[in-house]
Order: structure tokens, then C-alpha cells, then sequence
């Protein structure tokens, strides 16, 4: 098959991916995590979060991480912050991007951030100048786009609304978060276009999440609604720690086999990242929720196929 068009795949395993397991990596494996994502073609990581490691433990050695990492040409260290204090220490410890997340309801963005809706979007107008100022590129995420876990359906009108008020601090990208993973392709079909015609010339990116078996249907709407750049997990970890059963993203290797095989091109090494999986299985002492691990490319190479 000839790839006619570049999608960008986010790998966001390192941070959303491992914040809601019960254990803590080492830092030294959570660096590891990331030179074979890098390894594997990847340009853009979510490494790690800056928020209250009394909340997240499993990010308290942000800085640690980020020291541990090697400049790379092209590459962006993309750290999440949901306040100043946030920014100021992603900037400090060699984030060259940033990412923000505002929710759509406010039950669950007070739930999340400790703070409401109105709250979290004049915290992200202050932080994108910042980071601009401070030459970081930003980016904010709509979380809980497609339903939240404590008010039920969330109006499109309100997440259009939305990405207009965090369309002014002029983001380099706004992405929709199905953080649940309660949305459906014609939902998603439906946001994209009305979202895009609200905030022209702003590049969206979409968030997957795989409880109900929608995420990489959902995907791939997104991708035929034109959308050029989309979050995944590798194994398909991950899920959010204040939302109940919120279970993992869609698999990196799943969304890379999907997209190549309908003539896409990620960039991402297919066979990299399913021995990436295979790995992460190892340190996480437990198996991953994507089925590639298990099953494997198709078609396989002779010699593994005889």
C-alpha cells in the first residue's frame, strides 16, 4: 500500500500511561520508556506531569526524568501542568512543550485540578503567554469532551464555547479528550467539524480512551474528520486517577497497525513498538491491555511465519 498522508502520533504511555498504575516505576526506567518510544520513531512524549506528587506519585521525580534525557533534534519533551507553579518547573527542568487540561464539567475539573472550569481556563490564558515568553510551545487539552463521570452528557455547545475562550491565548494545538471513553464516531465526526469551524486555523489533536471499545473507531473518524495528530499508549495503559473505571488509552502499536494498513504513515516503527509493549510488560509485572502484543503484526515475516 502507498501512505498518502502523514498522521502524528503523540506517545503519552510515559505520563498518562503510568499515572494510574499502582506502583512507581523507577526513573530509570521510565527513561528507559522513553529513548525506545524516541527509538521507535516517535517526535512527541508526554514525559511526565508537574502536579502534586502527594496526588500523582508516580510523577514525583519529574525533574529527575527530564534530567535523565538527552536533547534531541526535533524531539519535544512535552510535560503536563495545570497551574503557574506547574510551568515553572517544566520550563526549569527542559520542557520544550507544555500541555494544559481544561475540563468540561466543572464537577470533574474541581474533582481533577481542584478548581472550576472558569478557574482552569484563566489559569491556562496566563500560562500559554508564559510559555510563549518563555519560548515553550502550549497546547490544551479539553478533557472530558465526550461525557463525564459525574454529570452525565456534556453539550457540544459547551465544548465549542470552550475552545473558543482557549483558542485566545493562541495555542500552538487544542486537542478533545474522550477521558472516559464514552464517545462514538458520529460524536466524533460531529465535535471535530464544529469545533475546527469555531476555531480556524487552530490544529486539533484527539484523545482516545478504550473503556467501552470505541477508541480506535473513534480514531479513525477523527482521522476521516481531519484531524492530522492523535494521542496514544503504548500497550494501551493508562486511564485517568479521578475518574472512575476510566480504563486505558488506545494502544500505540494498534492506532500505528491500523493507520499504515489503510495508507497512512506514522513514522512509528510497527515491530518497535510491539517489543516495547512486550518490555513494558516485564517492568510493569503484569500483562497489557492492547492485543498486539499478544497477536503480532500482520503479515508476518517468513521466517516467524514458518
Amino acid at each position: 500500500m502507498t501512505s498518502k498522508h502523514r498522521i502524528e502520533i503523540v506517545e503519552v504511555g510515559p505520563r498518562d500511561g503510568l499515572q494510574s498504575e499502582p506502583g512507581v516505576l523507577p526513573t530509570a526506567t521510565k527513561v528507559e520508556f522513553i529513548n525506545r518510544v524516541i527509538a521507535g520513531g516517535a517526535r512527541r512524549v508526554e514525559v511526565t506531569s508537574f502536579v502534586n506528587p502527594k496526588k500523582v506519585p508516580q510523577m514525583a521525580d519529574a525533574e529527575e526524568v527530564l534530567k535523565a534525557l538527552p536533547r534531541r533534534e526535533g524531539v519535544h519533551y512535552i510535560g503536563l501542568v495545570l497551574n503557574r507553579k506547574g510551568l515553572d518547573r517544566a520550563v526549569a527542568a527542559g520542557c520544550n512543550e507544555i500541555g494544559m487540561a481544561v475540563v468540561a464539567s466543572n464537577t470533574f475539573n474541581q474533582r481533577n485540578q481542584g478548581v472550576t472550569t472558569e478557574e482552569s481556563i484563566a489559569a491556562w490564558l496566563d500560562i500559554a503567554a508564559a510559555a510563549q515568553q518563555a519560548g515553550v510551545v502550549p497546547q490544551v487539552t479539553i478533557s472530558a469532551a465526550f461525557g463525564c463521570p459525574f454529570e452525565g452528557e456534556v453539550p457540544m455547545e459547551r465544548v465549542v464555547e470552550i475552545a473558543r475562550r482557549v483558542a485566545e491565548a493562541h495555542p500552538f494545538e487544542i486537542a478533545l479528550a474522550d477521558t472516559i471513553g464514552v464517545g462514538v464516531p458520529a460524536q466524533v465526526t460531529e465535535l471535530v467539524s464544529r469545533v475546527r469551524e469555531a476555531v480556524p486555523g487552530i490544529a486539533l489533536r484527539c484523545h482516545f480512551h478504550n473503556t467501552r471499545n470505541t477508541g480506535l473507531a473513534n480514531a479513525f473518524a477523527a482521522v476521516q474528520a481531519g484531524v492530522r495528530t492523535l494521542d496514544a499508549s503504548l500497550g494501551g495503559i493508562g486511564g485517568c486517577p479521578f475518574a472512575p473505571a476510566a480504563t486505558g488509552n488506545i494502544p500505540t502499536e494498534e492506532l500505528v497497525y491500523m493507520l499504515e494498513r489503510s495508507c497512512y504513515h506514522t513514522g512509528v516503527a510497527l515491530d518497535a513498538a510491539i517489543e516495547t509493549g512486550k518490555w513494558l510488560q516485564e517492568q510493569l509485572g503484569r500483562p497489557v491491555p492492547g492485543m498486539l502484543v499478544k497477536a503480532g503484526g500482520f503479515p508476518k515475516p517468513a521466517a516467524q511465519a514458518a
